[in-house]
């Protein structure tokens, strides 16, 4: 899970593509917290800048005025494959031999990342990076460059030959092509406002662009944006794919994405508070008091807590200069992120009866940590609701969950993670009540609950051709 922003101004009297992005990336900081990049064309150059730390660190308003451009595309990362370093960060940046430019951006994960790239590199392409976007653009160049095919023609068979999630911008100086996977796994919009577009990974940054939201992009479609307007490249998914059905990963609208956002035709925040009355409708012990572990659980304990007619309050205070704690790289990152990210309110929680609502448990790290917390200022009571099904399986679509061994709900009962807690009742939301709150249910991919993995392998309809290709 990453994000990402595409700019492109029609009109020739602006050139300040590059601080849009950045705006706009700031608005989508949530989706990535360990480097951020932007790629800017003045028509003819693409100019590069990126860089470890924070959208806001990065760039400043006077970085930013130096970027002059009409056309720009943007990164925030959350490291899913590769280390943590500038390598992995994102725009890439191709320059070959004819002079041509290419750069890209993308959020998502290659399941057959490793077979695709020993391809390319059998043909004498290098690689800097261990990450996906790196191997889609020189897939793509690949293609456009050596084997003569159009930008349009490489793009599908990216969409033949890769499998897996992602949601991608390429610039050339002039155009920025937009295309998604067939299975339309990760939120991809755009919007319009007179002569500006804007492409992006969620809906929440373009009011912050001044910019009005026109629709999704279409899983399999391929978007064209030049000095002729939009184009759309409308395409039958199914071609491309072992099912009949979109993978919307639902865990979207549960965690990642910001409670303002419209994501998959679902308003994030309605969604979110409908989980947490669904918790409600099968409650037996009522609390004195409902507190969410903020912030992603803002609102399902605020529908939790409406559907029970309890109190509702932040009893636990959240400093927002500490990042998100489950996406950051390491456990020992994790570890520390809790103790320096929450605090209890003084003398709050003396005799009371608590119930601590979140939104998922992953590892149990954030979730065991505030239980003692709650505990040790004075709690009568603790009890734990989460707005989610357990989490049993590993995504392998964008989420940083690559091992089974990592997931408490995988070697624990719901019992034994009580215990492990040290809560005095723990209640999960089943698969079927999910599912009857999700509105297309069909179109969505549960596999982190039930491992029905909706993104099947592929047979491959053709091989890298064998001849030497160097860039």
């Amino acid at each position: 899970m990453c994000g990402i922003i595409g700019i492109y101004q029609k009109d020739k009297k602006h050139t300040n593509a590059a601080k849009l992005a950045a705006y706009a990336l700031f608005a989508e900081q949530h989706r990535g917290q360990e480097s951020c990049g932007i790629a800017v064309s003045d028509g003819n150059k693409i100019s590069i800048t990126k860089e470890m730390g924070l959208v806001k660190e990065v760039f400043t308003e006077k970085k930013s005025k130096k970027m002059d451009g009409k056309l720009a595309i943007g990164h925030v990362r959350y490291p899913t494959k590769g280390k943590s370093n500038i390598n992995n960060a994102q725009p890439y940046l191709l320059n070959t031999l004819s002079g041509q430019s290419f750069a890209l951006v993308g959020n998502g994960d290659i399941v057959n990342y490793s077979n695709i790239r020993k391809q390319l590199e059998k043909q004498g392409v290098f690689f800097e990076s261990e990450n996906d976007g790196e191997l889609i653009l020189k897939y793509l160049v690949f293609w456009h460059i050596k084997k003569g095919l159009s930008i349009i023609e490489s793009i599908k068979k990216i969409m033949q030959n890769f499998q897996g999630s992602y949601s991608t911008l390429l610039l050339i100086k002039n155009k920025i092509y937009a295309f998604r996977d067939p299975y339309g796994n990760r939120p991809f919009i755009i919007g319009k406002k007179d002569n500006t577009y804007v492409f992006a990974s969620e809906t929440c940054c373009l009011n912050i662009v001044n910019v009005d939201f026109i629709r999704e992009i279409n899983p399999a479609e391929i978007l064209i944006v030049d000095e002729k307007g939009l184009k759309s490249t409308p395409q039958n998914p199914n071609n491309y794919r072992t099912s009949n059905h979109n993978a919307h990963c639902v865990f979207e609208m549960i965690y990642f994405s910001r409670p303002d956002s419209i994501v998959y035709n679902h308003k994030v925040y309605d969604f979110r508070e409908k989980l947490g009355q669904k918790l409600a409708e099968k409650e037996s012990n009522i609390p004195d008091i409902v507190i969410p572990i903020p912030d992603s659980s803002n609102f399902i304990a605020l529908g939790y807590a409406k559907g029970l007619g309890v109190d509702f309050n932040f009893g636990l205070i959240r400093n927002h200069y500490v990042g998100r704690t489950f996406i950051v790289p390491e456990q020992t990152i994790r570890d520390e992120g809790v103790t320096q990210k929450f605090n209890a309110l003084p003398d709050y929680f003396k005799g009371k009866i608590v119930t601590l609502v979140d939104d998922s448990i992953v590892r149990g790290t954030t979730i065991r940590k505030l239980v003692k917390m709650v505990r040790k200022n004075g709690a009568k009571q603790v009890h734990i609701r989460i707005g989610s099904p357990m989490v049993k399986f590993s995504c392998f679509y964008g989420i940083d969950t690559p091992t089974r061994e990592e997931l408490i709900a995988n070697q624990k009962t719901v019992e034994e993670i009580k215990d492990y807690m040290g809560a005095d009742s723990l209640r999960y939301l089943t698969i079927e009540d999910l599912k009857n709150l999700v509105d297309n249910n069909k179109e969505f991919c549960y596999a982190c609950f039930d491992g029905k993995y909706p993104i099947k392998t592929l047979p491959q309809s053709h091989q890298v051709p064998k001849d030497k290709f160097l860039f």
